[in-house]
């Protein structure tokens, strides 16, 4: 039996497998669990994001005035957001996405999905 290591969690859990004999380790897909962007004085934050493909953001509007979120290369428009509503898309596609409120496209950010 041989093992190839690399870097990383994974790598950790397959010498792990290894050592004890498990003739099959599972393969996992590592992304992050989620994002969270805040708005809040008409602005995104973090503003940009850099995300792994797979990742959910969710935009959570803290201003007292309603707010969308617009992703024109994906086809995403949200409904208006009031004071604490939120809104979540999972971004399944790798590249740079450059996103507006609907309400007020001054607001724009960027979430870079490698």
């Amino acid at each position: 039996m041989s093992v190839v290591l690399k870097t990383g969690t994974s790598a950790r859990w397959a010498l792990l497998c290894a050592m004890i004999g498990v003739v099959a380790a599972p393969v996992w897909a590592w992304t992050d669990e989620g994002q969270k962007v805040s708005i809040d004085n008409f602005k995104f934050a973090p503003n940009p994001l850099t995300i792994s493909k797979g990742t959910e953001i969710t935009w959570t509007n803290h201003d007292d005035i309603p707010h969308s979120i617009v992703v024109n290369s994906l086809g995403v428009h949200s409904k208006a957001m009031d004071t604490d509503g939120t809104f979540t898309y999972k971004f399944d596609k790798t590249g740079t996405f450059f996103y507006v409120c609907g309400l007020h496209p001054f607001m724009q950010a960027k979430v870079e999905v490698k």
